[in-house]
């Protein structure tokens, strides 16, 4: 990954709920210095700023013409992930952005054609793929402890987010659905551990027409559902490996793992991929140390202690010229996969992929102590 830059100075757009998840990391990050934040509403950033000492509220527009600011953190609604992107491109910014990339693959497109052209980084989430879960899979993967790797089974089952969200409205309109909210986690992982797709083939359903909002101000309120909210697909990678991939809003639950590898010498158990540690379990043909039962590996890989914005670290790394692991090119290959999945669904066919991506650098095992500082928030108004 080369030498780290030189602290960069970050600046966020969007001050809604996710950004206390972010707050939690970055002061502690020893790349990255937080010196302002923005909002449509500027009383949202001024309420987050008040609480950060030497950040300041900014508009919008303030923030992409301060000079100060080096790269600018996303976290707007997914609809507006490419304007914004575009506007820290324009302003000579990298941009690190929530999932997804864009509100679609043909936004994603123009936001990395124009970050090429202006010779800025394009990061984005998840970044969950960087923590010790899927990392240790990753090396167990890549010291030949599966053998070759075959086949891989992707599953998240939920009855839907209405009966916990209180304005869950986004989740049932297209551009939302159990495979673009929560797909970017599982697929983003699977390309990780077993390359990048070159064709997809999918079939999707939805089994109800309205949803009933099971709390807070709107609780009872029926909304309607005009999206697929149960879609399964068979992912078909460069490698030969083939990943079944299914996503549900309308299952009561499972007992499932959430993702398993498959080789011809062995299986692996992978911990949740939206979550960044978890055990990592090996089953060999021949039994191993262990006999014929599962055994937990011991963590080989990925930041320890991660949490979200450990990618934004990461991209701080990144040598100037290489894709950073939680890139650009990976969020927008798994944006196309998701979107050919939903085509070949409604198709009924086999959809090629046409973008592809390297196959993302591992992280070495990598101590809290080595990327951590308590001097990482600007103490400068």
């Amino acid at each position: 990954m080369g030498e780290p830059l030189n602290i960069l100075n970050i600046g966020i757009v969007g001050c809604g709920n996710i950004i206390a998840q972010y707050l939690g990391t970055l002061p502690s990050l020893e790349t990255l210095r937080l010196v302002a934040v923005a909002d449509l509403d500027l009383a949202r950033a001024e309420a987050v700023a008040a609480d950060l000492p030497g950040v300041r509220a900014l508009s919008v527009q303030e923030l992409m013409d301060d000079d100060e600011v080096q790269l600018v953190l996303n976290l707007t609604i997914p609809a507006a992930h490419a304007q914004i992107a575009l506007q820290a491109i324009a302003a000579g910014k990298h941009v690190y952005g929530e999932k997804p990339l864009a509100a679609t693959a043909d936004e994603a497109a123009e936001v990395l054609a124009a970050a090429a052209a202006a010779g800025v980084m394009v990061g984005c989430a998840p970044d969950t793929v960087l923590g010790t879960g899927t990392q240790t899979a990753r090396r167990a993967i890549d010291d030949g402890l599966i053998g070759r790797p075959i086949s891989a089974t992707a599953t998240m089952m939920t009855p839907g987010h209405e009966r916990w969200h209180p304005n869950p409205d986004f989740y049932y309109v297209p551009g939302g659905g159990p495979l673009l909210d929560m797909g970017p986690y599982y697929v983003s992982s699977l390309v990780t551990l077993l390359g990048p797709v070159k064709s997809v083939i999918g079939a999707a359903s939805h089994t109800r027409d309205s949803r009933t909002i099971g709390t807070g101000p709107r609780a009872g309120e029926q909304i309607p559902v005009s999206t697929d909210t149960h879609v399964s697909g068979v992912l078909i990678h460069e490698s030969g490996a083939l990943s079944t991939l299914v996503m549900s809003f309308d299952a009561v639950a499972t007992q499932a793992n959430n993702i398993e590898i498959h080789g011809d010498s062995g299986s692996l158990i992978v911990p949740d991929p939206n979550r960044f540690d978890g055990d990592v379990k090996l089953r060999r043909l021949d039994g191993g140390a262990s006999g014929d039962e599962w055994e937990t590996l011991p963590v080989s890989g990925g930041y320890v202690d991660g949490s979200r914005g450990i990618g934004l670290h990461d991209l701080a790394a990144t040598a100037a010229g290489t894709e950073p692991r939680a890139g650009g090119a990976l969020a927008f290959h798994a944006l196309e996969v998701m979107e050919a999945v939903l085509t070949s669904a409604h198709a009924g066919r086999l959809v090629d992929i046409a973008s592809t991506c390297p196959r993302p650098d591992a992280v070495p095992l990598t101590q809290p102590a080595e990327v951590r500082t308590p001097m990482a928030v600007s103490a400068q108004g």
